[in-house]
């Protein structure tokens, strides 16, 4: 008789990591919690779930927080993640600079780091990347403690038919970014896409702590998107899932790429074009405050066309709600998410609502720096993750 291969998770090591990061994830989403609630969110035995506390909390992982009274017998035990369990590297390299962040698996910013590039190449990252781990440890960041470092470099990745998009980054086309930077660390690596962190910094640090699908419109030099299903990132078939910048949208001049209309380098191409020089956050915050008219041409094109992609985003991917992140003034992206028109003919248009179908979320220049950390922190409190490394 044929043998059936087991499924994964399905052994008993397997089993007991899955179980360990359901508990973990729970009190990751709630702050604190007892052992009867973990019981009945995840379907776990109290018995079961009183072993793994115990054995969390004697990795010193768990600690407990007090005692809660309920309507009967006696106050449940509450317990919550210890923060300074562990702490995880952030890293992503531009054209221009290498950023590092530091944060503990409870989401709080240990440390952040910014050293300039000559270039791009690998001969030049790779001796910086390795003088990390002795930054950190200047920092005060117990080295021990950093469980593993989470990349982001510019997508897509591999070989694409987007030539001109392919990297921004010289050098690295036949480089295995997650074997050299791996061994410069002496860490485990997670490589990825700026989108994709972004959208991990939303669910560790951000509004979608509580969220287990979502997606996370990013702006940076182009416009990305990551998609977290069940708490895990979306990459697709060759990791390049999210390439949502490229859609086709509706403009007054014709039928034009999403991120040619409502992109970061759209707007500061526009404000060129009346003469204005907007190149950084502060930048664009300071001509959304004077309001020229190449910004309100921008705004008008960029909600319109952000609308027909969000319409087409919601009945596709049917998230809990639609995050606005990136190098963009915050206040400009709570203006997009303000003037945005939203379609009533979409599965997302429905009473009840536990958030918001837009929010915006995650402003500032190292939103992906942080996503890089956040990838390792959520792999750490994951059940599907643990349960297949």
């Amino acid at each position: 008789m044929a043998q059936v291969s087991s499924p994964a998770g399905s052994n008993a090591e397997r089993s007991r990591l899955y179980n360990r990061g359901m508990v973990l994830d729970h009190l990751r989403r709630q702050g604190e919690a007892g052992r009867a609630e973990i019981a009945r969110a995840s379907g776990l035995s109290t018995q079961a779930v009183s072993n793994i506390i115990a054995d969390l909390m004697k990795d010193g992982w768990v600690i407990e927080t007090g005692r809660r009274v309920g309507l009967r017998g006696q106050p449940a035990v509450t317990y919550a993640i210890r923060c300074d369990a562990g702490a995880a590297l952030g890293l992503e390299i531009r054209p221009d600079a290498v950023l590092a962040a530091w944060i503990d698996i409870g989401g709080q910013v240990l440390h952040t780091e910014r050293i300039a590039l000559p270039s791009a190449t690998p001969d030049e990252v790779v001796p910086i990347v390795a003088t990390l781990p002795d930054r950190g440890t200047k920092a005060g960041i117990v080295a021990t403690s950093v469980i593993g470092a989470g990349i982001v470099m510019p997508n897509p990745i591999g070989a694409v038919s987007l030539d001109e998009l392919s990297t921004e980054l010289p050098g690295w086309q036949s480089t295995d970014p997650q074997d050299v930077l791996g061994a410069a660390l002496g860490l485990p690596v997670t490589v990825e896409n700026d989108a994709n962190a972004a959208a991990m910094a939303q669910r560790v640090l951000g509004p979608a702590h509580d969220m287990g699908t979502f997606a996370c419109l990013y702006f940076g030099n182009g416009l990305g998107l990551g998609l977290v299903t069940e708490g895990a990132l979306y990459r697709g078939a060759f990791g390049n899932a999210g390439e949502i910048g490229n859609i086709m949208v509706s403009h007054p001049s014709g039928v034009r790429r999403l991120e040619d209309v409502a992109g970061r380098v759209a707007l500061v191409r526009a404000l060129q074009t009346d003469g204005i020089v907007a190149e950084t956050v502060d930048d664009l915050a300071e001509q959304q405050r004077e309001r020229p008219r190449a910004y309100t041409i921008w705004l008008a094109q960029a909600t319109d066309a952000l609308g027909q992609a969000v319409q087409v985003l919601e009945n596709l991917f049917d998230p809990e709600a639609i995050l606005l992140a990136g190098a963009m003034p915050a206040t400009i992206l709570e203006e997009l998410v303000a003037e945005i028109a939203l379609s009533d003919h979409s599965v997302a248009h429905r009473p009840n609502r536990k958030h918001p179908r837009l929010i915006a979320a995650g402003a500032g220049r190292m939103t992906a720096t942080f996503g890089a950390a956040a990838l390792v922190v959520n792999a750490a409190l994951s059940p599907r993750l643990i349960a297949t490394h």
